[in-house]
């Protein structure tokens, strides 16, 4: 009932109505695009899927991720990691991709990483001036104007109850997941659940292998030291989850809104402090400053896009 009292939902299905009509002009590369998106606001998990599919399908060639940069204070093109080196502070590239940036260098990893609202300018200059020949598109599935070539929407388990904005937190509609090339069920680890939608293709996401790095990031023994754990996530709730999982000490945990930008939070030097990757690069580190990270687990799901691009190119 929500939903047809919403002007929300009316603007969006008009858009999409355009889009799918041709009025609106989708722009397609010479290149495979995969966009990662979701159908929510706040965490569903996008980034470390991004994080994974930039690291395994390297292989197939110079991967360029475009992002817009949400929240970054800087407009316009912007290179933020190329040849091994993160070229851009956090406030100009964002904070997601900073934080990819500065993982991939750790890493020795040959990617680009790219910002730009005009995504489509981005992917092309991504193309032309920094040799890229796939281009992974972070936060897209509701950017239509570049098309994809494989769409991949990401599924938290609230999302199914969820409601339309300013109601709720979906962006569109269920509905919607018809444009999808396949879908992800994240945060299988700590909500696990099933869910089908016209018969596309279902994956399950796990974040395994969790681990406290040093500002180093060099993976340190789950320490005994008691720390003033904080974030600010789409969903704060499940880094304090997973830090009471893991058994570290939480002296005081600090919640903070999404993408806050920590200019007005200090570290004291009497204290240890852990948070995670995405929040920590807009901190000075220091030696009492530790970050929890994760490995990604999507079974099939390489093999998946592979097949799938290695479709479309047959097909011409």
């Amino acid at each position: 009932m929500l939903n047809l009292l919403n002007p929300y939902c009316y603007l969006i299905t008009l858009r999409n109505f355009l889009y799918d009509l041709g009025v609106f002009k989708s722009f397609k590369l010479e290149v495979p695009v995969i966009s990662v998106g979701n159908l929510s606001v706040g965490g569903s998990g996008k980034t470390s899927l991004v994080r994974y599919l930039a690291e395994k399908l390297s292989c197939l060639g110079k991967v360029a991720i475009v992002s817009r940069g949400y929240k970054r204070r800087s407009k316009g093109f912007q290179l933020v990691y190329f040849q091994k080196k993160v070229l851009q502070p956090v406030e100009k590239a964002g904070d997601e991709p900073y934080f990819l940036a500065k993982v991939f260098e750790k890493k020795g990893l040959d990617l680009v990483i790219i910002v730009d609202e005009d995504r489509v300018r981005g992917a092309r200059r991504a193309i032309k001036e920094f040799g890229a020949n796939l281009i992974l598109l972070d936060d897209g599935f509701q950017h239509r104007r570049l098309f994809r070539d494989i769409d991949l929407v990401l599924l938290k388990k609230e999302d199914l109850n969820q409601t339309l904005l300013p109601f709720g937190k979906l962006r569109e509609p269920l509905s919607g997941l018809k444009r999808a090339t396949a879908l992800i069920l994240t945060y299988q680890e700590l909500f696990p659940f099933d869910f089908e939608f016209n018969q596309k293709p279902v994956f399950k996401l796990y974040r395994e292998n969790w681990q406290v790095l040093n500002h180093r990031l060099e993976p340190v023994p789950i320490p005994e030291k008691e720390f003033i754990a904080f974030c600010g996530l789409g969903d704060n709730i499940q880094f304090l989850d997973i830090v009471k999982r893991l058994g570290l000490r939480i002296k005081r945990f600090i919640a903070f809104p999404d993408h806050y930008d920590y200019r007005a939070f200090e570290l004291s030097s009497q204290e240890n402090y852990l948070t995670t990757l995405k929040d920590g690069v807009k901190l000075p580190w220091s030696e009492n400053l530790f970050f929890l990270d994760f490995s990604v687990r999507v079974e099939g799901l390489l093999e998946f896009i592979q097949k799938t691009l290695k479709n479309k190119t047959s097909m011409g």
